[in-house]
């Protein structure tokens, strides 16, 4: 099959069909703020600002990879990227084999002419190091779209799920090291949706990344999605057995943040993704130490229709955002990562 047959197949179900985990959960519902009935804080002062790679963005909110390579992509990224110039906040492009490998595409990815303020990465598969991808590809990438940085994705349990998936995945860790020394823009390394335990953030890391996106689990599924595309009855079984499989998102976020603190490298940013659908799951995200929270789904279902339901989408996150870090008695994201703002809730009793 065709990457762009691909690519459309991979929006046309993730519309149409419900493919999020059956029963595995972010694990953000665990935490809640500690409620302040006097918060002595002006609504109206609530900053949800941050900077991130040296540039100011208006809120933690990044709209995550998600497509490119076909005609409706091309149409929802531009959506996208209006929506992400209007608002000022970062935006991720789906990955761009299709556009490093067929000419006729690459405008599909191309959204600076709408977006020339937004923080911008581009995004390439970890494992195409493994099959003839070099620095070369790195730098076509950022080129083409004229990105601030670069995303490698990581999706071992997609290729290994899928009929045509590349799954050589041996002695990726140095190619990464080399891509991150030599690139000369700041690399990201990204899950789709099944989360980075500490070990893995551990060793990007020391491997000199200056970014790790934990992408957990408890959103999306992409084992269900190439359920639905399975072309044989044995492969949609294979697919669907993986249905529940991966780290929950917040679990993946406090063991990197852990790491990254025992490392002493504060200078590395820890992004979240993977089932965020709330203006609360953004600033718990935050408060455990993100500083970059994406969302996927519920933007393409916005960008589909126009640019502006994609604001409406945005404005309300942070509407619901900023209430949130007022009844907490924050004005700010440093104030949002002060102990006890944030508390884990207590599973079962002792004695249980």
């Amino acid at each position: 099959m065709s990457i762009d047959q691909r690519k459309a197949d991979h929006i046309r179900i993730n519309v149409t069909e419900n493919v999020q985990f059956p029963n595995l959960t972010t694990g953000l519902e665990r935490y809640r703020f500690v409620h302040q009935a006097l918060p002595e804080v002006n609504l109206g002062d609530v900053c949800l600002e941050i900077t991130v790679f040296g540039r100011w963005l208006r809120s933690p909110l990044l709209i995550s990879s998600m497509t490119g390579g076909t005609e409706q992509a091309a149409y929802i990224n531009r959506n996208l990227a209006e929506a992400a110039q209007a608002q000022r906040v970062a935006m991720g492009v789906g990955s761009q084999r299709a556009g490093i490998e067929h000419e006729n595409v690459r405008q599909t990815f191309r959204v600076r002419d709408v977006a020339p303020d937004v923080l911008l990465f581009a995004n390439l598969g970890a494992v195409q190091f493994n099959y003839g991808y070099t620095i070369d590809q790195c730098r076509r990438a950022v080129e083409m779209i004229d990105a601030d940085a670069l995303i490698l994705h990581l999706n071992p349990l997609q290729e290994a799920v899928q009929p045509e998936g590349d799954v050589n995945w041996r002695g990726l860790l140095e190619k990464i090291g080399d891509v991150c020394e030599q690139l000369g823009k700041p690399v990201i390394v990204k899950e789709v949706g099944w989360g980075i335990s500490a070990q893995t953030a551990r060793r990007l890391i020391e491997a000199g990344v200056s970014a790790i996106d934990v992408a957990g689990a408890g959103g999306t599924s992409w084992s269900q999605v190439e359920m639905h595309r399975a072309p044989t009855e044995r492969l949609r079984r294979l697919a669907g057995a993986f249905a529940d499989w991966g780290i929950p998102t917040a679990e993946s976020l406090v063991a990197a943040a852990q790491v990254r603190a025992e490392l002493g490298r504060n200078d590395v940013h820890l992004f979240a993704s993977g089932g965020v659908r709330t203006g609360q799951d953004i600033v718990k995200c935050v408060a455990l130490g993100a500083d970059l929270v994406g969302i996927a789904s519920p933007f393409l279902k916005a960008a589909m229709e126009s640019a502006e339901a994609v604001v409406e989408e945005m404005e309300l996150l942070n509407a619901e955002a900023r209430v949130a870090m007022f009844c907490s008695g924050v004005e700010n994201i440093a104030a949002l990562r002060q102990p006890g703002v944030l508390v884990k809730e207590q599973v079962g009793r002792s004695g249980d």
